[in-house]
């Protein structure tokens, strides 16, 4: 059976979305079952650039889009859930078999905030679908409870645990250093993080704070020489995978301060090599991070993100144990192995015809 995955390019895009549809295309044992090719949709770039390659886009799939037996779409909040409408549209009024996936960390928050014409127009195109994929089981049980979603299962993220073994490191070395992975704004926490860390150097002097990603990064430079924090705060930008990998190697903790998420790739990478995560209680990380392996702080408590970066600086038997715990929770819950099993599975349920 051929599929076709629609969603960002993942040579010409940054971020989650882009690394889980390469990932499904390169898994060996899903490519023994089905051909999977991928449409790009969308690339990085000004406006200009995004439009005219949706355009493009849109057009060359309208061309070749026969070929295929499933179509599997990623969709992200915004103007990614207008585009991807348009292509569930099409499909269905030819018949054709759709998955929509949805990852937007913000979905349920941009659709609260449409009109009611919108909300009725993008419930419907999801209502189309023959199954819309949840980053997770609260997410799911938000779609049906909010948007009256009838076709909705739950798929976790998963990591390729063997990309990042290496980066299992000595805590001792690096129990002051943490990472965050991210866009850089205010919805991934960015600037309660330099305020945290403001508050905690006074604990620990030598706290240390990589910040790797694209976004407001000239903004969060101009904070941090403000505050006097080049020091404590090292502002990486973008970072790719070998980059990623150095950097995870240095630290002993991911922080994610986020206001919005699903299920954020940067807490599985963490977990995956054995970092401890400090992050907060939206999306799907609940359901991720417990006692056991994190710290879970409310969106914007400061006071609560600077204790718990202190904590881990302070210690170390704590870390050792989130440590441990998290290697042992991606390899039995949150593997890659595991996720696309479970993909496999609904590609072969819509393909018969279920839901």
């Amino acid at each position: 059976m051929k599929v076709l995955l629609i969603g960002p390019s993942p040579k010409k895009s940054k971020g989650g979305m882009a690394t889980v549809i390469q990932e499904i295309k390169d898994d060996i044992e899903l490519n023994k079952k089905f051909d999977i090719d991928v449409l790009d949709s969308y690339i990085d770039g000004n406006i200009v650039i995004r439009l005219l390659f949706s355009i493009y886009a849109y057009m060359k799939f309208i061309l070749f889009y026969t070929k295929y037996d499933l179509y599997h779409i990623h969709m992200a909040s915004y103007g990614s859930a207008f585009r991807k409408a348009k292509y569930i549209s099409f499909l269905k009024k030819h018949n054709k078999k759709v998955i929509v996936h949805i990852h937007g960390a913000a979905f349920l928050v941009f659709f609260e905030g449409l009109k009611q014409s919108k909300k009725q127009y993008i419930v419907n195109k999801l209502n189309l679908a023959d199954m819309v994929i949840a980053l997770s089981d609260k997410w799911k049980e938000d779609f049906e409870n909010k948007l009256g979603l009838k076709n909705c299962v739950a798929l976790n993220n998963g990591i390729d645990t063997s990309k990042y073994y290496e980066a299992i490191t000595n805590l001792e070395k690096c129990q002051k250093s943490f990472l965050a992975l991210g866009r850089l704004g205010q919805r991934k926490g960015t600037y309660d993080l330099v305020e945290a860390v403001d508050r905690a150097r006074k604990t620990v002097p030598d706290i240390k704070i990589y910040l790797a990603g694209d976004g407001e990064v000239d903004k969060v430079k101009e904070l941090v020489k403000i505050r006097n924090l080049t020091k404590n705060i090292e502002i990486v930008g973008w970072v790719d995978y070998a980059k990623k990998l150095d950097l995870l190697k240095k630290v002993s903790t991911i922080v994610l301060p986020s206001y919005n998420e699903g299920l954020p790739m940067a807490i599985l990478e963490g977990m995956a090599c054995g970092k401890a995560i400090i992050s907060t209680t939206v999306g799907a990380i609940p359901e991720v991070v417990k006692p056991e392996n994190g710290i879970l702080i409310e969106p914007g408590d400061i006071l609560g993100l600077e204790r718990a970066l202190v904590l881990c600086c302070q210690d170390i038997e704590k870390l050792r144990l989130m440590s441990e715990e998290n290697i042992k929770k991606i390899d039995n819950e949150f593997s890659m192995k595991i996720m696309h099993q479970k993909l496999e599975n609904y590609y072969d349920e819509v393909l018969k015809g279920g839901v």
